[in-house]
């Protein structure tokens, strides 16, 4: 029985890998696996258990409480995703980025290079990597006529997007698990983490600021103006509301999603507020009756992701309570007894798949306690390894959607930059484990 549930897990992953082949979204079958693993648990009686993390022991207990358990940990994270997409959408509701397009000034290509690295590392720490790309990539079609240029920007920026993302835990949804798993916490991952992402940041754009192509400058385009009053208003409060959300769980000790709940109160108070809107329910519940920001953002959250989420979590928790992922583990461990090459490759294996899966299955398979280097390098690691390939991360997937990139094209341009960078953020994190902190 077990081997047809490694099986089914198998087919189903493959089918998410193979998203952009077979045109089916990738959605379908996390949840579709979801919820057939879960069923041949049930109805084949198989035994449950939960890791003793402190005796490294397996630990039987009953399908209904587990489930329960894993349903309610998973909706932890589901929660805090929504509550961040709606307080960029309502910042986007308000056109708030477009105060970020003000600060180009310049002609450079070096210099704008510098100035969407620099931009694309801090605020995919902030909004995530993927709303970070999107922001940065629409900017960037409004400055850059020429699209050759705009091809090698947007692979920049999805090496530095997924450079920023991993340092922060509301940086990447691989972080966010992390960090409201309790496995690492917010002030270490920062001090551990940020110097390596800085490298892996810094080295590919050094190298790429030495192309032919980024030398002298561009003819710009037209910049719109700013379509509100309140749209710089609106982007610094919702920014500030989001780096709000760790501060509050290191005061208060409650989980993240609350403070995200918070925030977006906060954010959606002052959105009504500026956007001079009254309403009633009952105007909402008739049709075209009602025109409020946050109603018009939530219509406009990746529910998709939500549940491809909800699915592949589920996924991974049920081979987790079977005890699959931990024998996993043990035999990994014998097998590569250096657990930083399997980090590594952990990294380079989230370029070929998906990351959220990997690194939910890592939180099964390892047992080391909160706050262990191992977490970190994973949070780098998964974070930054996507970077090697264009399907390897949201942000790159939605950037060779945005700008039509091909996926030779940036294996042969752009790959390599990431390469370097990856394995050069990794080393300087080995180094600061091992002889600083």
């Amino acid at each position: 029985m077990e081997t047809a549930i490694i099986a089914l897990f198998f087919l189903g992953y493959l089918f998410i890998t193979l998203e952009h082949n077979v045109k089916v979204d990738k959605l379908i079958p996390a949840l579709a696996m979801m919820a057939l693993l879960w069923a041949i648990a049930a109805l084949g009686h198989l035994p449950m258990f939960e890791v003793n993390a402190e005796l490294r022991e397996l630990e039987p207990t009953h399908l209904d409480e587990i489930l329960l358990h894993h349903l309610g940990k998973t909706a932890e994270i589901l929660v805090f995703l929504l509550g961040a997409m709606t307080i960029v959408e309502i910042v986007d509701y308000f056109d708030g980025f477009s105060t970020i397009k003000g600060f180009i000034r310049t002609r450079s290509k070096v210099a704008l290079l510098w100035i969407f690295s620099i931009l694309a590392f801090i605020l995919s720490a902030i909004i995530d990597n993927l709303t970070a790309t999107i922001v940065l990539i629409t900017i960037l079609q409004k400055v850059i006529k020429d699209k050759q240029l705009r091809l090698y920007f947007a692979g920049l920026i999805i090496i530095n997007a997924n450079a920023g993302g991993a340092w922060s835990p509301i940086g990447d949804v691989t972080t966010t698990m992390l960090w409201i798993a309790g496995k690492v916490e917010a002030g270490s991952l920062v001090i551990r983490v940020l110097l390596p992402s800085i490298i892996c940041m810094l080295i590919p754009t050094l190298i790429a600021s030495r192309f032919s192509i980024f030398q002298g400058e561009i003819e710009m385009g037209e910049l719109e103006p700013e379509k509100f009053k309140y749209s710089s208003t609106m982007l610094f409060l919702g920014l500030g509301s989001i780096v709000f959300v760790p501060f509050f769980k290191t005061v208060t000790h409650l989980p993240p999603y609350v403070g995200m709940m918070l925030s977006l109160a906060f954010v959606a108070l002052f959105s009504e507020i500026f956007s001079n809107r009254q309403f009633k329910m009952s105007e909402a519940m008739s049709e075209g009756g009602h025109h409020s920001p946050v109603h018009k953002a939530l219509t406009k959250i990746e529910l998709p992701s939500i549940l491809f989420f909800l699915g592949i979590l589920m996924a991974v928790a049920c081979l987790e309570s079977l005890g699959i992922l931990f024998n996993a583990a043990e035999g990994l461990n014998h097998a590569i007894p250096n657990t930083d090459i399997v980090v590594l490759l952990l990294g380079v294996g989230s370029a070929v798949i998906d990351n959220v899966p990997l690194v939910a299955a890592s939180i099964g398979m390892f047992s080391e306690g909160p706050d262990a280097p191992l977490w970190h390098f994973i949070a780098y690691s998964a974070g930054t390894g996507g970077s090697m390939l264009i399907i390897g991360s949201a942000a790159g997937v939605v950037a060779m959607g945005m700008e039509k990139i091909d996926f030779f094209w940036y294996l042969k341009k752009i790959a390599w930059l990431a390469l370097i960078g990856f394995i050069s953020g990794g080393l300087v994190l080995i180094a600061m484990r091992d002889f600083l902190l």
